[in-house]
């Protein structure tokens, strides 16, 4: 890694865990939670929408394909949990794992964060 000079502490913690981990923390983060759909699944399901049909109304633009591979990737990176019912027809039902409520802060802030940066002054621009 290239030389830098910045005087500043975050900075310098910033460098700190990029040795220590030998990568930056919100690079790792974003390849587990990041993308177009994933952010919103996990949002989604932290707001108890948590059946596959429901999901997919929830994100129209997100085929049934991307919906299941989405959530396979969740679940493989331990963020969900899948519970399948015995019953004619099928019934799945995602929750968050320990691990994916850890986020349901962040997604509270994500979500205030847009409502008075984002879609609060487009109310008030129109």
């Amino acid at each position: 890694m290239k030389k830098v000079d910045i005087d500043s502490r975050r900075f310098n913690n910033m460098v700190e865990n990029i040795k220590k981990y030998g990568g930056c923390p919100v690079s790792a983060t974003l390849k587990v939670i990041g993308g177009k759909w994933k952010p919103l699944i996990l949002y989604f399901i932290s707001v108890d929408v948590n059946r596959f049909g429901l999901l997919q109304r929830m994100m129209p633009g997100c085929s049934k394909r991307m919906m299941t591979t989405q959530l396979r990737e969740l679940e493989t990176d331990g963020l969900v949990n899948r519970e399948v019912f015995a019953e004619v027809p099928p019934k799945v039902i995602y929750t968050l794992t320990a691990k994916g409520e850890s986020l349901r802060p962040i997604f509270s802030e994500l979500s205030k964060w847009g409502i008075e940066n984002v879609l609060e002054p487009k109310l008030h621009s129109d």
